[in-house]
């Protein structure tokens, strides 16, 4: 575990907490899928692959669907062949769709796509000068609203860096109520993703640890986010509120607190991961870049894979990359997750 991390942090490429031992190991804990390929030069350990490995051979990376950054974390100026090391490592195809910059596994064809972040290098005073700036309406109607709530629903505070577990299934449920609500699939219908939340809540280290942080208007919990940190990254994972606050706009009122706390704490960037959402269009100060595709070698298990997954991988890509598309998909899923709401009621 000490060599992965020294690698990780000699790159910023892999300065994300997706990338780091300590998410992979709790995966690995509950999920017998995982893997780790470790990459040696002569006696000398330069790189490590995790992965998933399913049936017929068709590689994932580790909590693939859930993750926002992926890829092998390797020495500088290590040559890899991509279609060598799925071979040894027993897989047919392995599928990205957030593969981070400059890996060996990249290639021309496969799609590249921007995941925006909160850039807080120059700390909070900074960012907040640059989203008044660009941002303005949105930065002044937000901190407008914050004050409204704190006279309407009483005191406003924000607890940054919580341990307890019980807020936490707070959260899970108010994004339960999200996904149902919006047609999406319950992430946290699968006992095993709410363990690894709360696993990666009680786990605390300096270069590594889960964030919970909380919005509340008296004692009354509003709004509140999950999400994971490097030493200096903190990804933007699990947003959600607590829809009887909807009017007072609590997910960017929680944001911009977050991001004011995690600055004290030496954080340096947010990201918010790959995704159109307005709040992330009105937060963002840049973006990096993330790509989906997949590297497959020449046998029957990959032709399979391929007939089955990319056509429906392209048909969302160019969904995703048209606002009208996404637009009429979103408020078709919104009316599902309405009617679907109803018949289960």
């Amino acid at each position: 575990m000490s060599r992965w991390r020294a690698l990780q942090e000699a790159d910023t490429a892999f300065d994300n907490p997706f990338l780091s031992p300590e998410f992979t190991l709790t995966v690995g804990e509950l999920r017998d899928v995982v893997r780790v390929a470790v990459l040696y030069d002569g006696p000398d350990i330069v790189g490590f692959f995790p992965f998933e490995r399913h049936p017929l051979g068709i590689g994932k990376p580790v909590a693939a669907g859930l993750t926002d950054a992926q890829g092998l974390v390797y020495a500088q100026g290590l040559r890899i062949d991509p279609v060598r090391l799925i071979k040894d490592c027993g897989l047919s195809v392995y599928e990205f769709d957030h593969l981070v910059a400059r890996q060996p596994l990249l290639n021309a064809r496969h799609e590249r796509h921007p995941s925006p972040i909160i850039d807080l290098r120059d700390g909070f005073d900074r960012y907040a000068e640059t989203l008044r700036a660009n941002s303005g309406k949105t930065y002044k109607s937000t901190l407008a609203k914050q004050r409204k709530l704190d006279r309407e629903a009483g005191g406003v505070r924000h607890d940054y860096g919580i341990t307890d577990v019980e807020p936490l299934r707070t959260l899970l449920g108010w994004k339960t109520d999200q996904y149902r609500r919006t047609g999406r699939t319950d992430r946290f219908a699968h006992q095993w993703i709410v363990e690894l939340v709360e696993r990666l809540l009680a786990t605390q280290s300096a270069s590594f640890a889960g964030v919970l942080d909380m919005i509340y208007a008296g004692d009354e919990p509003v709004a509140g986010h999950f999400g994971l940190r490097t030493r200096t990254t903190l990804v933007g994972w699990f947003p959600a509120y607590d829809t009887r606050f909807a009017k007072y706009s609590p997910g960017l009122i929680q944001h911009l607190a977050m991001a004011e706390q995690a600055a004290k704490t030496g954080i340096q960037v947010i990201d918010m991961g790959r995704g159109q959402k307005e709040y992330k269009d009105k937060l963002k100060t840049g973006e990096f870049e993330v790509a989906e595709g997949r590297v497959a070698r020449a046998n029957a298990a990959a032709g399979v894979h391929w007939m089955v997954r990319v056509p429906a991988r392209k048909t969302r890509a160019t969904v995703m990359g048209n606002p009208l598309l996404l637009k009429t998909a979103d408020k078709a899923l919104k009316t599902y997750g309405r009617l679907r709401t109803v018949l289960q009621g």
